[in-house]
């Protein structure tokens, strides 16, 4: 399941549980190739957020995004894991999965 979110819904969609969060932009080409790892990690029940940095820069300023695309997991509003670049399924499954308990 993916939500868009901005300045309006971002604090209290990320503020409790995991909560994994995709920061991109459109004309980001690894941003899009990692949309498709996103997709098939949908599939196995995880609440995936997407922030366009485009139309939110001040939520990619608030958490230092630098580079595409980034992925923040937050639990229960706070960052546990941040990830730069583009990560494979297993890669991301190895690393959420530490964060679950």
């Amino acid at each position: 399941m993916f939500q868009q979110l901005d300045k309006n819904n971002f604090d209290n969609e990320i503020s409790t549980g995991l909560k994994l969060v995709d920061f991109y932009a459109d004309w980001c080409g690894y941003c899009n190739k990692q949309q498709e790892v996103l997709d098939e990690l949908s599939e196995n029940n995880f609440w995936i957020g997407k922030v366009d940095c485009d139309k939110n820069p001040e939520l990619a300023k608030k958490y230092g995004i630098e580079g595409l695309p980034t992925m923040i997991l937050f639990k229960n509003g706070k960052v546990a894991l941040q990830l730069t670049g583009f990560h494979t399924k297993s890669q991301l499954l190895d690393k959420l999965t530490l964060h679950l308990s």
